[in-house]
């Protein structure tokens, strides 16, 4: 039976409890989704952390109150789920800010943290990321033995990880997150999928997010494809197309459990993608 990775994403950085009662925004909401997810065959776990009034927020000990929750609960070992932190530029401009999560150490320590490879518009708001951010961010990264999870939303990003990786910026084997339906970017048609996919460096693993209404479009696209799924209440509060019905995050993994058991496919284990993206501890 095929594998692939599958991505959550609980929270994000924009949902809301006034948009969704279902996001989760305190550690502990967040750690319940977490291993929740787990259950549904998530192996990386995407994170953002908020602060207590549920706003967005960089800080490190939040990080470590959510990181230290898992692990406590999940177990620290080469088959216990891989987490993902965010040096997200919406909502702070400043590498101070940016990369402190960076800097969590022992247990506490991320596996991956998020690397944007451009600035690009949403669609009421901005993420900078200069080419002095990114490459400050991959260096700090590749010091403290993080790897990247490198996010593109057009294929001039895959472009400028090409070349991050001749600067030895970034090394193999690659993370992608290729993320479709933005008004700025790639649109979800198969030649902008294909377009992306053609670009991807050798030795590259990768996964399909699809924004707002476009995440399932952008799942069952990856499911067929043969790449990973990124999937979550950070892309989509919506179930249906109509946006009617919430989602809860566990009602879209067991709805893409439910479709990739239709087509004979499974994910991947924790333990199992540790060992394709060299994530294994030493």
């Amino acid at each position: 039976m095929k594998k692939y990775i599958l991505n959550f994403t609980p929270n994000g950085m924009i949902p809301t409890k006034d948009q969704t009662k279902y996001v989760p925004v305190s550690p502990e909401e967040i750690v319940g989704d977490v291993l929740e997810a787990k259950k549904f065959g998530a192996s990386i776990i995407h994170l953002h952390a908020r602060d207590k009034d549920g706003s967005p927020t960089w800080k490190k000990s939040i990080y470590k109150e959510i990181i230290d929750g898992i692990r406590a609960a999940d177990g620290y070992s080469n088959d216990s789920l891989i987490i993902c932190v965010s040096t997200s530029g919406r909502n702070w401009p400043d590498f101070e800010r940016r990369s402190e999560c960076l800097e969590l150490t022992g247990k506490s320590k991320p596996d991956m943290a998020s690397l944007t490879l451009s600035s690009l518009n949403f669609s009421a708001s901005a993420s900078t990321n200069s080419p002095e951010m990114i490459q400050k961010l991959a260096q700090k990264m590749l010091q403290n033995n993080i790897k990247p999870e490198l996010e593109a939303f057009d294929p001039g990003m895959i472009n400028y990880a090409r070349y991050l990786q001749t600067k030895g910026l970034i090394k193999p084997p690659f993370y992608f997150n290729l993320l479709f339906g933005n008004i700025a970017n790639s649109q979800t048609t198969f030649l902008d999928q294909a377009t992306m996919l053609a670009n991807l460096p050798e030795d590259s693993f990768w996964s399909f997010g699809g924004i707002g209404i476009n995440q399932l479009k952008m799942n069952i696209s990856a499911i067929l494809n043969g790449g990973g799924i990124r999937v979550g209440i950070e892309d989509n509060i919506y179930f249906d197309e109509d946006r009617k019905i919430l989602a809860s995050n566990s009602k879209l993994l067991e709805r893409i459990q439910n479709i990739s058991k239709l087509i004979e496919r499974e994910p991947f284990s924790p333990g199992e993608v540790r060992k394709m993206l060299n994530l294994e501890l030493s």
